[in-house]
């Protein structure tokens, strides 16, 4: 009998349905030797770790031993990344097996041809991922125990810093500051509502462009008001009708950012969810008829790399499914990130035959979810481009010029499977023929008075997007660091939108006035590409582990020689206090968190704080002048600015609107990316 060693008892099933009876399957679930927790286990002079057996898999590693000692054959089968090699090196120490042996086998994929042919190809153990492992396992170590005590006792205790944690924390923390520094300004869009004189139903619009020939922005209501004036009157002529064919090419199959980006944007599902769902997907699900089946390949990987066999199963289904015109003439290649592994392929479903539907009955609502969007995007990643057909048309009024575009589908090719999340669901627009010199009727002028917007503040997604192209982190990661900093209160959820709290604040405030040079984008994704080249090339990973330690000890001397104590200020709310009429913020007590009043000491009124409902009801001033439906609550934005909103609709406004009813002063907003 031979015996497979793997991490995760979910796959176990799947697993030794390929292999057959001649071999037995044991899951060492995750690591069994590792850096205590309870000390530092870590020789700076040397740059040693020190390992042991973790305490919770003493029991488990004497059962390994026992059938390890009756096998014939071991092999390992931990999943084919960095964690995972070191993981199978640990083993071949516990078990005293030589890891120059061919021990080690890997798959990208739990399918019965990928599990045989990593049985045909065994290999010794790769010191060089072992390696980049261990270094970024001792640098994390540095970090969070030599800096995470001196940020308990100069902040709050309980807190932690990460290498890579605290720099996702500065991120969001850069981003908020960006929002709170920003001015709205002011501008007006002008359009015009036209048609075709001989066809009343033939309606379009055409956006001011341009004024004697050049692009100009309209600024204030008064320069508005003056355009309205001066094309009053006019007559409005089609200039130049330009039409142009545009191709879009196919999406690139999923990495695991892509894939956690897609899931939220297009699902919902935040990154737990995800993460949850794909490891299901990857390591088996009950199939009515076939037992335990993988779905998917190996879910962390940072590559659109496909297999070949994979790409040819997909055009020839795509070919008998859509036809051939829906066949690219070249097969689609797609090209990795400079910062990509590069160890595994993309995310794809194992069969282009197991399509979503036959499976539906089989998974869970979620899981059968994100499976059709893996799948989706995978097809469509091997079809032809689409193509589309636009018209841009110029047209003047006096001096003043406008242009209106339309877009018609000519060919769906790969939206006939898969839509990007940005593009519109609905049909694109489409402009009626129109002459070079063809005059047009205008039946209404349009003025609309917009501010501008500042950035968008991130979602886990975005945040997951941002640091995959500044270098931050690697896929098995993401998900990790964005849970560590909402399990430690450093960023708080609002919808999709994450917010730093305001111990966030202080904590990144703290670390960039103490630690800046090794706490920082440029730094951070410096070490990872150090990492890259310790798997890849096998540079001497104590010397890149010895170099970091040297920059930060003159780092942590200075910080702990600084005995200064940091406040942070209370979580403001929206509750008045019912003895002085001053604003409640929340406190932590010995006993959990309770709402205090914000004039303390002169006024010591506390209240019990609803874990369900944090904050009590905004006070209510009057209608909406908007939808005229809901009520205009006061407010207070997490940035402590008072600012007026509506119960129903998305109108807001900084300034009170039942007090001021000058537009040009009040700010609104209708869409789905409010910032405030």
């Amino acid at each position: 009998m031979k015996l497979v060693i793997i991490e995760g008892p979910g796959k176990k099933e799947t697993l030794k349905k390929y292999l057959g009876s001649g071999y037995d399957v044991f899951a060492t679930k995750g690591h069994i030797r590792d850096l205590p927790v309870k000390t530092f286990a870590v020789d700076l002079k040397t740059i040693t770790p020190k390992y042991e057996i973790m305490t919770d898999k003493i029991e488990l590693i004497e059962e390994l031993k026992k059938k390890a000692k009756k096998a014939e054959q071991v092999l390992i089968a931990t999943d084919p990344d960095r964690e995972g090699e070191a993981i199978a090196w640990h083993i071949t120490y516990i078990l005293g097996i030589d890891p120059n042996s061919n021990c080690r086998i890997v798959f990208n994929e739990i399918s019965k041809n990928a599990v045989t042919e990593a049985l045909k190809h065994p290999r010794p153990i790769d010191m060089n991922l072992v390696n980049a492992q261990q270094t970024r396992r001792i640098l994390d170590r540095i970090v969070g125990y030599k800096l995470s005590p001196i940020i308990c006792k100069r902040i709050k205790p309980r807190l932690s810093a990460g290498r890579v944690q605290s720099v996702a924390l500065k991120l969001v923390v850069e981003r908020e500051k960006e929002i709170e520094n920003f001015k709205p300004e002011e501008y007006w869009n002008i359009t015009a509502d036209l048609k075709k004189k001989e066809n009343n139903e033939n309606k379009f619009k055409a956006s001011l462009q341009s004024k004697n020939g050049k692009k100009f922005k309209v600024k204030n209501s008064e320069e508005a008001e003056q355009i309205k004036k001066e094309l009053n009157g006019e007559k409005y002529f089609v200039n130049k009708v330009k039409k142009t064919q545009t191709k879009s090419h196919a999406p690139a199959p999923f990495t695991t950012s892509t894939m956690q980006q897609d899931a939220l944007n297009k699902l919902g599902m935040n990154l737990k969810k995800t993460s949850f769902c794909a490891q299901q997907l990857y390591e088996g699900v009950e199939i009515e008829g076939e037992g335990k089946v993988a779905l998917i390949t190996y879910i962390r990987s940072d590559s659109t790399r496909v297999s070949q066999e994979a790409q040819n199963q997909a055009l020839d289904y795509i070919n008998k499914q859509y036809g051939n015109e829906f066949v690219p003439s070249k097969p689609n290649i797609y090209k990795s990130k400079e910062t990509a592994q590069d160890a595994h392929e993309a995310i794809r479903p194992i069969s282009i035959e197991r399509t979503p539907a036959s499976v539906m009955s089989s998974l869970s609502n979620d899981n059968f979810r994100l499976y059709k969007l893996i799948y989706e995007r995978f097809l469509a990643s091997q079809m032809s481009d689409a193509i589309y057909n636009n018209v841009n048309i110029d047209i003047s009024a006096g001096e003043y010029g406008f242009k209106a575009t339309g877009k018609t589908v000519e060919f769906m090719g790969y939206t006939v499977v898969y839509r990007a999340y940005t593009e519109k669901e609905d049909d694109p627009s489409k402009l009626p023929v129109m002459k070079e010199g063809e005059e047009l009727d205008l039946n209404a002028l349009n003025l609309e008075q917009k501010f501008t917007k500042p950035p968008a503040r991130f979602t886990e997604a975005s945040l997951v997007k941002e640091m995959e192209e500044k270098g931050i982190g690697r896929p098995a990661t993401y998900t990790m660091t964005i849970t560590t900093l909402d399990s430690r209160g450093y960023i708080s959820h609002e919808g999709k939108s994450l917010y730093p709290t305001e111990l966030g604040k202080v904590v990144d405030q703290y670390l960039a006035k103490n630690f800046n040079q090794v706490i920082n984008v440029k730094f951070t994704a410096d070490m990872e590409t150090k990492l890259d080249l310790i798997a890849e090339k096998g540079n001497e990973w104590q010397a890149v582990a010895r170099s970091f330690w040297n920059s930060f000890s003159n780092l942590l001397s200075k910080a702990g020689s600084n005995y200064e104590k940091i406040k942070i200020e209370p979580e403001k709310t929206d509750i008045v206090c019912d003895k002085c009429g001053s604003m409640m913020v929340v406190r932590e007590g010995k006993y959990g968190k309770f709402l205090g009043c914000s004039n303390f000491p002169n006024c010591n009124n506390i209240m019990k704080m609803d874990n369900n409902q944090q904050k009590y009801q905004p006070k209510l001033i009057g209608p909406c002048p908007e939808c005229k439906e809901g009520e205009i609550a006061i407010k207070r934005s997490r940035a402590g600015k008072i600012y007026y909103a509506c119960t129903k609709c998305k109108y807001y406004s900084f300034v009170n609107p039942l007090k001021n009813k000058n537009e040009a002063d009040v700010i609104t907003k209708k869409d789905n990316n409010d910032n405030e």
